[in-house]
């Protein structure tokens, strides 16, 4: 079998893990192919916070500055677009993009991210990653002493409330349904003053994003100024697992200490294999999957 045109590397995902791994290999001549299609799970955010040197600057700003550094080196190149499927070869892998190109490379990095599962719900989707968010310490400072609403149940509703409680004094969780809570969180939860409303919400009342209220199907509107959503979420590209990867219990990608995954050669950073949701973690996971990448070009052929 002839071989075919090769890239040391193809990185598919160009936000902050796949720009940070692209650097990495740019800066040690790796041939590299960035694919990305310009929809980061973020674009909605209005500020990126807890990032040193970029706080409170906007994701697209902080995207934008990196790929004008990561630009500069001359063996990095980028694809606009998508790429829809993937495959093992004798050589590496071979990418299909969305029309119909195959590109090939001896190395693979998945930096795809994520998708939230947000409830249909009326002004979620208007409202998330604003004022509907999803981490306290990308968010939580910025909504420090406000009235706060946590939409989770169980554990998750535990492990927001506890971080939020440090920030706020007024906490109202949002189960949506019938509460499960053992009886040691339920008397954490009392201790801390935090009410438990099980009725299901119809909606939240916002204003370009920035929540009001809280509607509940019985009628009652409840004001607020944040609200934490403890969501699924499903990986933003089925390439990794149509490879053969394996997953977490909690639907991550299943990494090593350096970023490998199960299968040989493929590699996996930023959110689709971290529970550590941040611009930050991101940057640092691509890193370490650049490095680790060309470290494995190199043994393979030094």
């Amino acid at each position: 079998m002839k071989q075919p045109d090769l890239f040391d590397v193809i990185i598919i995902g160009g936000s902050y893990a796949g720009l940070s791994a692209a650097m990495t290999l740019g800066r040690s001549l790796r041939n590299v192919l960035v694919i990305d299609n310009g929809k980061p799970c973020n674009e909605q955010t209005p500020h990126s916070q807890n990032f040193l040197t970029q706080d409170g600057k906007t994701p697209k700003e902080i995207s934008a500055l990196a790929k004008t550094q990561v630009e500069k080196y001359d063996t990095i190149k980028f694809y606009d677009g998508k790429a829809v499927s993937a495959q093992k070869t004798d050589f590496g892998f071979e990418i299909t993009n969305e029309n119909g190109e195959k590109l090939d490379s001896k190395k693979l990095i998945v930096a795809t991210g994520i998708r939230d599962e947000v409830p249909n719900i009326k002004g979620f989707k208007e409202s998330w990653g604003i004022s509907l968010i999803h981490c306290p310490y990308c968010h939580g400072y910025e909504y420090k002493g406000k009235k706060t609403g946590i939409i989770a149940n169980g554990d998750k509703a535990v492990h927001i409330s506890s971080l939020v409680k440090n920030l706020t004094e007024d906490v109202t969780i949002f189960t949506r349904g019938k509460a499960n809570f053992t009886s040691e969180q339920l008397e954490k939860l009392k201790n801390n003053q935090i009410e438990i409303i099980e009725t299901e919400i119809s909606e939240l009342k916002n204003e370009n994003g920035y929540v009001k209220s809280l509607v509940f199907d019985d009628g009652k509107e409840i004001d607020f100024e944040a609200v934490y959503g403890g969501f699924p979420f499903t990986q933003h590209s089925d390439i990794a697992k149509s490879l053969g990867c394996e997953m977490t219990e909690m639907g991550h990608i299943k990494i090593d200490q350096f970023q490998k995954t199960n299968v040989v050669g493929l590699f996996a950073c930023g959110d689709n294999s971290s529970a550590m949701r941040s611009v930050a973690n991101a940057v640092y996971t691509g890193n370490a999957a650049g490095a680790m990448v060309n470290a494995e070009l190199v043994s393979d052929c030094f």
